[in-house]
């Protein structure tokens, strides 16, 4: 099994956060790409809080992760998508809950006009690899 490596060089500025900016993973491997995870919970219910979507959200990826023998330790990048920049220090108290320390991956946080329903306000894509 070959999981990501992790690296924040001192070329380059340090990281705003719990995050790296190289994920590396060298050999053969395989890549899980998971299609953006919204706060929604399996019995169709949406929380109104965006902290308490975005711990839905990450319950949603370590299920998909754990359907193809994957864990958080797996993910070399993740996309997150928030609508209301108010809502970071949500996001990043249910992402630190949700992801054990050192797990670092590359990651991108952007903030945006809307997502695919106006109930939602986090959406996360993530690529694993093992």
């Amino acid at each position: 099994m070959v999981l990501p490596v992790f690296r924040n060089p001192p070329s380059v500025h340090a990281t705003g956060g719990r995050y790296s900016h190289i994920a590396e993973a060298s050999g053969a491997s395989r890549w899980v790409h998971l299609a953006g995870q919204v706060g929604k919970r399996p019995d169709d219910t949406i929380p109104a809080a965006a902290g308490e979507q975005t711990e839905v959200a990450f319950a949603n990826i370590l299920a998909l992760l754990a359907e193809v023998g994957m864990g958080p330790a797996n993910i070399v990048k993740m996309v997150a998508y928030l609508v209301d920049a108010a809502d970071i220090p949500a996001y990043r108290e249910a992402r630190m809950k949700a992801l054990p320390a050192g797990i670092s991956p590359a990651t991108t946080l952007l903030v945006i006009a809307g997502l695919a329903a106006p109930a939602y306000k986090v959406e996360i894509e993530v690529v694993a690899c093992d």
